[in-house]
């Protein structure tokens, strides 16, 4: 029977469930912001724009994210929480309409040497899966080829008692892809033994060189009343059994000073607890030991690749998986795509998709083996992103933070097109950014100030990208700003010459680069900048490099005892009250007892997650009561530590507070863009662009003669990179070489002189494809550099 279909007519009244149309956010206090109230469009993308230090962040990550992440987390089981890390709620009245949060931030992917672009994706783990299954010979599992897979054979009787019977299982074996000589490392290491000890000295005269085995201290007392080796004899005089005893003996338990303790070889212990670990993470004083006591060589048995021979041995079409990790990625994508195998068609299918988002995201240079420790900021936060470009979420908020650093002009638009893509798929996209490009395509604008620190934490516009261009705010009026060529520039004094560089992708590239001026190295991501000023400056260059990788430091450590500032100011406490300085300090005998200087209370529940509380006793003042009674200038040490940079370096300017040696070095944190700031933030809390300037500041005091900056303008609102430039004209006009590593277009025609790389990224760069001023350089127009900065000056 037919039935015919009636037509609605009438649209239907819209269900509730659709009424929550938007984020909302009333009373955020969270750092710096002043009682926030503020609603965010769902399905939209919104752009948080405002000066460095006016509150983005807070508002973003500390606020909206980390609330999403805190309920997200108390749906899990009380065990399953013991592992997650801690999140307190954030300090805001109300908070609606929150949906699951991603943030995509650009901490650096980790530094542990197994860890490979390809394994902090999915792509190794479905190449491996690839060659199981169609590789010849065959030799096993996944697990065969992988570097981090270990083999294991063990042998032996196991009794299993089942009922009356038993059973008896003999070998156990398992392939792994590992190289057993580096262990998966792709390098091995061989120890100049002169940098460990004086061979002329004996034990008890000092002879051992290493850091932290200094004479009296356990790692010293180990070796000496081990009763293996005569501590008063020299060690060159050593019998062969005594010198095989003290630096390679196998780990023994023996009783040493009355202790039990584990003794090994000298050798074998500095390759345990120093050369298993990656060379990047370590303190400097211990690196600067690594780097002169061991030689790092390619692993000779398995050539680098990381893999055994018999996972090498295994070939697809010719290529083994060693092979295949080595190819860019643009290139091993094309490979995969020439492979017709019906049986693992939905395999080859979803690989494919994975590679190709590499080369769409602007990564397509990047090979598999690549260890992500070595990617800048930029590219791990890119490498993220790979993993949410196929995601089948939507209805998510996904959180951005500045992911345009590190991308030349040309490689902006196609990263404006995935946010927007992620945005079509029904998603919320919050991105904290700067560049005039990204604001441009955003459908809402939150713009925080009109200062930084305690100048700001306010909303100071919301609504479209138009009516900010329109408004008065700081953002407002510096849009569009645009830097003019400069109409004379600097002649050099003389040139480092760089010859035959060919670290990484680099070609045989001979270059000049030119002292006593600011020259600017541009180029795509991938064209090979890094490895031509980091990897290829000739050796004993007077160089200073200040990149943005984390500060070595625990939560102890900020800016003031980062740049020396703390003694000054200890010293001119200590003056004014007629007492010690180490009374000042939070880490020494001014230390609240309770909380031990820290001013937080750490406490670990046991299988749930820990809790950090301000102390009760300091009230998170990290002193004792009594040193809060001495005053220098009608301030107690907490309320200096709470002093934005800007403020102190006002205060320790002239009166009483006169402090010279701490008001150099706060003028150079003001000059570096720092002035928000507060004195006693802790390090951990700092941006890569803050860290980067932080150390600049440091070190504009030293005597190096030639500055290399990464990115300087990384996390720097519009308004504050003419301040920027400024400075990088004083550190030239005050007889330094400045070498910039930058994208930034107004970097660019502030420079001098430009060595622009390309022409593409990867194998397709590595190669000079222009040397001039800026001027030139637009005139020329034939590089993408050129278009860009041609259309940015509006030459």
């Amino acid at each position: 029977m037919n039935m015919a279909r009636t037509r609605q007519t009438t649209p239907p009244a819209p269900h509730a469930a659709d009424s929550h149309e938007v984020i909302r956010v009333h009373g955020a206090r969270v750092n710096n912001l002043k009682d926030v109230h503020v609603e965010i469009p769902k399905r939209r993308l919104t752009v948080f724009t405002g000066v460095s230090g006016s509150g983005k962040s807070s508002l973003v990550f500390g606020t909206i994210a980390a609330e999403s992440q805190r309920l997200i987390n108390e749906t899990y089981s009380a065990f399953v929480q013991g592992f997650m890390p801690t999140t307190a709620r954030p300090e805001v009245d109300v908070l609606e309409g929150l949906t699951t949060a991603i943030t995509v931030d650009q901490q650096r992917l980790g530094a542990d040497p197994r860890s490979t672009v390809g394994t902090a994706t999915d792509a190794n783990t479905m190449l491996r899966i690839l060659f199981s299954r169609l590789g010849k010979p065959h030799i096993g599992s996944p697990n065969a080829y992988a570097f981090n897979v270990p083999s294991v054979r063990a042998s032996g009787a196991i009794t299993v008692e089942r009922g009356n019977r038993k059973a008896v299982k003999a070998t156990f074996e398992r392939t792994g892809g590992m190289c057993p000589r580096c262990e998966g490392r792709g390098s091995v290491t061989d120890i100049d033994l002169t940098q460990l000890y004086d061979a002329s000295k004996s034990l008890s005269e000092g002879a051992l060189t290493i850091p932290g085995y200094t004479a009296g201290g356990w790692n010293y007392r180990l070796y000496a009343s081990s009763g293996l080796v005569d501590p008063d004899k020299p060690i060159r005089k050593y019998t062969k059994r005594e010198l095989h005893d003290f630096l390679y003996r196998e780990p023994e338990r023996m009783k040493i000073e009355g202790i039990n303790m584990t003794y090994e070889g000298l050798v074998l212990r500095v390759r345990k607890s120093m050369l298993s670990k990656d060379k990047e993470a370590m303190q400097p004083h211990i690196r600067a030991f690594v780097e002169r006591a061991v030689t790092f060589t390619v692993c000779p048995e398995c050539e680098g690749t990381r893999l055994s021979e018999a996972a090498r041995s295994s070939k697809i079409a010719g290529m083994s998986i060693a092979d295949a990790c080595a190819l860019q990625i643009s290139d091993l994508a094309e490979w995969v795509r020439g492979l017709d195998e019906p049986s693992v068609a939905p395999l080859l299918t979803a690989l494919v998709a994975t590679l190709d988002s590499f080369t769409e995201i602007g990564l397509g240079y990047l090979s598999l083996e690549r260890p992500s420790g070595t990617l800048s900021g930029g590219e791990a936060q890119r490498v993220k992103m790979i993993r949410h470009l196929g995601s089948s979420l939507t209805d998510t908020t996904y959180v951005f933070d500045e992911p345009t650093i590190g991308l030349h002009p040309h490689d902006i638009q196609r990263m404006n097109d995935l946010l927007l893509r992620l945005r079509d798929k029904g998603n919320t996209v919050l991105v904290v950014e700067h560049k005039p490009e990204v604001v441009a395509i955003a459908d809402h604008v939150v713009d925080l100030g009109p200062g930084a620190g305690t100048a700001g934490g306010t909303v100071c516009f919301e609504g479209t990208v138009e009516g900010l261009r329109r408004s008065d705010t700081v953002t407002g009026r510096h849009l569009d700003d645009r830097a003019a060529l400069k109409k004379t520039v600097r002649e050099p004094t003389g040139v480092l010459e760089i010859r035959g560089a060919d670290a990484n992708n680099l070609r045989d590239v001979d270059v000049d680069i030119p002292l006593g001026v600011l020259c600017v190295v541009t180029g795509v991501a991938g064209s090979g900048k890094s490895s031509l000023v980091h990897g290829s400056l000739p050796p004993g260059a007077d160089v200073v490099a200040i990149d943005q990788t984390p500060i070595k430091g625990s939560r102890r450590s900020n800016p003031a005892t980062y740049t020396g500032l703390l003694e000054p100011v200890r010293k001119a406490f200590a003056k004014a009250n007629g007492v010690k300085p180490a009374l000042f300090s939070a880490n020494s005998e001014g230390a609240c007892p309770t909380c031990n200087g820290v001013g937080v209370i750490y406490t670990d529940l046991g299988m749930m997650a820990g809790v950090a509380a301000p102390c009760e006793d300091c009230e998170g003042k990290r002193f004792q009561a009594q040193v809060l009674e001495y005053e220098l200038g009608g301030r107690d040490i907490s309320e200096v530590l709470a002093m934005p940079v800007a403020g102190a370096e006002r205060f320790f300017a002239e009166g009483e507070a006169r402090v010279p040696a701490a008001h150099r070095i706060l003028e150079r944190l003001v000059d570096v863009g720092l002035g928000y700031l507060t004195l006693g933030q802790p390090l951990t809390t700092l941006s890569g662009g803050e860290r980067q300037r932080l150390r600049l500041a440091t070190q504009m005091a030293d005597d190096g003669g030639v500055y290399v900056l990464d990115e300087p303008t990384s996390g720097l609102h519009l308004a504050d990179v003419q301040q920027l430039l400024g400075l990088l004209d004083r550190l030239v006009d005050s007889g330094k070489s400045v070498v910039v590593v930058e994208h930034h277009q107004a970097v660019m025609a502030h420079a001098d002189w430009i060595i622009d790389l390309g022409p593409g990224a990867g194998h397709d760069g590595g190669r000079i494809v222009f040397e001039g001023t800026p001027a030139d350089l637009v005139a020329d127009r034939s590089t993408l550099t050129g278009e860009h900065l041609a259309a940015y000056v509006e030459a």
